[in-house]
């Protein structure tokens, strides 16, 4: 049996789309390299269906045209409503909350063998990893930019031998097209954002990416240069959530999504989460959210 996790990647969703392939063959392109989405809210209940929370390994890029759309991106509840483009980077963890029955969305999705049209070192600076996922309100002439390339992609990879520098140099427009837009969108947001917030918004960001293996806020206070307490402070005013409570709830969703998607033992995920034995992680993890790994896993999906 594999032991790798078995992400929400482009050929897990070829997978799950395959079932109801004629009738998402007008709205879903998808191969190893790319996958194209043009509109079918079928789309999103088919995925929910999977059980979340997913880890993302690739870069996607998205339009909300329709409908309204609540997940958890990286620990952080977001509202989608028409006319906001999305950015989901790899290693993301996405957890869906609820989905109208009218969504739509228009979008890409790059997977690690798409050859990127960029020099190393050289991709936006929004999709450089420092960033793991975004959302932009875009006014109407910035939406129809958007959309036009979606539609002009998907209309080339239907044609026969289809160029693939030609979608790479459609997909470099996209990416330029959406990092102007974030460095747009960050610099009106710096210009109002507090100290405090800023500093949320950095604990945010490294909790996301060292929580795997750090559990304490000791870790996270030093890597910002402040003192445990007012760090804890911080947090619990600018969100109205306790630093650890923050710090658990990454925890609890990266072991969800290696119980769900993996075939791994809670023994080897304890391990690799840094947890000192397996009994004190299924204590961990039975506090939190009322089930040992063991009945988690066990689950129907």
């Amino acid at each position: 049996m594999s032991t790798q996790p078995k992400l929400m990647s482009l050929s897990r969703m070829r997978d799950i789309f395959g079932t109801q392939g004629e009738q998402l063959r007008e709205h879903v392109f998808i191969n190893s390299e790319i996958a194209i989405v043009q509109g079918d809210p079928l789309i999103f209940r088919l995925v929910m269906q999977q059980q979340p929370p997913f880890v993302i390994d690739d870069h996607r890029l998205g339009i909300i045209t329709k409908g309204e759309l609540i997940a958890n991106f990286n620990l952080v509840e977001k509202r989608l409503t028409p006319g906001t483009l999305v950015f989901i980077g790899p290693g993301s963890i996405l957890s869906p909350v609820s989905i109208s029955p009218d969504a739509e969305l228009y979008g890409i999705g790059l997977s690690p063998l798409f050859p990127m049209p960029f020099a190393p070192g050289q991709l936006p600076q929004a999709f450089n990893g420092q960033v793991r996922d975004f959302q932009l309100p875009a006014d109407e002439a910035d939406l129809v930019t958007a959309r036009s390339i979606v539609d002009t992609i998907w209309q080339i990879v239907h044609q026969p031998d289809y160029n693939r520098q030609t979608v790479g140099a459609l997909v470099a427009a996209q990416m330029h097209h959406y990092d102007r837009l974030f460095r747009q969108h960050e610099a009106q947001l710096e210009a109002t954002r507090s100290r405090e917030q800023t500093i949320f918004d950095r604990f945010i960001y490294l909790v996301n990416r060292h929580s795997q293996t750090e559990h304490h806020l000791q870790f996270y206070a030093a890597k910002m240069c402040l003192t445990e307490r007012y760090l804890g402070t911080v947090v619990r005013q600018t969100s109205g959530t306790t630093a650890k409570a923050w710090i658990d709830r990454a925890i609890v969703m990266r072991v969800k999504a290696e119980l769900r998607h993996t075939d791994k033992s809670a023994a080897q995920i304890a391990d690799e989460m840094n947890f000192p034995n397996p009994s004190f992680f299924s204590k961990y993890f039975k506090r939190l959210t009322g089930l040992t790994p063991q009945d988690y896993k066990r689950q129907p999906v």
